[in-house]
């Protein structure tokens, strides 16, 4: 598997050092990025109430984090470890407001990302999101490493993030559909704890199926945390898309963090 990338957004980016310490005879630097027009990542993270946790590379890894308490994915921590070396190029994909003044995302088809050496060319997904969520760099720091597709935020409302991994890590199939990977109860069992870092037992509150051009997508919601997952296959990819917010913002903006949730599709 290839090494992690930095997307980077459209707006200028600088790095403010934080500090630097010997660990064990080596200098280790932490970092923290800033846009020039938002906050830090570690501001982002301050804001945060829920750990959401992002699906992992490696179940192991999952399960190990969980029982250390530690969320495997979700957004950068208060300092992040940046190294230097390849950056992938970020290509905006939203389109102009529509007359409710919501937006629609489509990855491009230029659009590089970290998804191995060997991949057939991606198949491109799209959501929409009212005026005023923006991309956000998806780390090198992240342990999701190139799963994690896509992060979008808005720091009123929510966040979002989009994971693609591989199917054959879940089973032998080059032409995958949700169905063949399991029912809703399988995949919400086998792919939540990864998702918010435990056990889903008695979090489920809602499981949904909705099919759009002839593909299913399972579509869940989830408390605590406040998460709408909504999951779907094609290619050799399975897809999930994770709505995220914390209490207050889920309170404010339920309406608009479901409709963003259920208008994911794999194009």
């Amino acid at each position: 598997m290839s090494s992690s990338l930095l997307f980077l957004p459209s707006s200028s980016l600088f790095l403010s050092k934080q500090q630097i310490h010997p660990t064990k005879g080596r200098a280790s630097a932490a970092a923290a990025v800033r846009c020039s027009n938002g906050p830090t990542l570690s501001e982002a993270h301050e804001e945060e109430e829920d750990g959401v946790a992002l699906m992992g590379r490696r179940h192991a890894m999952a399960s190990a984090a969980t029982a250390c308490g530690v969320s495997v994915f979700g957004f950068a921590g208060e300092s992040i470890a940046v190294k230097q070396g390849l950056l992938a190029g970020r290509i905006p994909g939203l389109s102009d407001p529509d007359e409710k003044g919501w937006r629609t995302y489509r990855r491009p088809d230029e659009k590089s990302g970290g998804h191995g050496v060997g991949w057939s060319p991606m198949i491109p997904y799209s959501f929409k999101v009212p005026d005023g969520w923006e991309e956000v760099p998806v780390s090198i720091a992240d342990l999701g490493g190139t799963e994690i597709d896509l992060r979008f935020a808005n720091s009123k409302q929510g966040r979002l993030f989009v994971v693609v991994a591989p199917v054959r890590r879940f089973a032998e199939l080059d032409d995958a559909t949700i169905e063949k990977i399991g029912t809703p109860e399988k995949v919400i069992d086998a792919f939540g704890p990864e998702v918010i870092g435990e056990n889903v037992e008695g979090k489920v509150l809602s499981m949904a199926t909705a099919e759009y051009s002839g593909r299913t997508y399972y579509q869940f919601e989830l408390e605590p945390p406040h998460i709408f997952i909504t999951a779907t296959a094609a290619g050799n990819r399975l897809y999930l898309f994770n709505v995220t917010a914390n209490g207050l913002q889920w309170k404010r903006n339920y309406k608009d963090l479901k409709q963003i949730a259920e208008s994911f599709r794999v194009v």
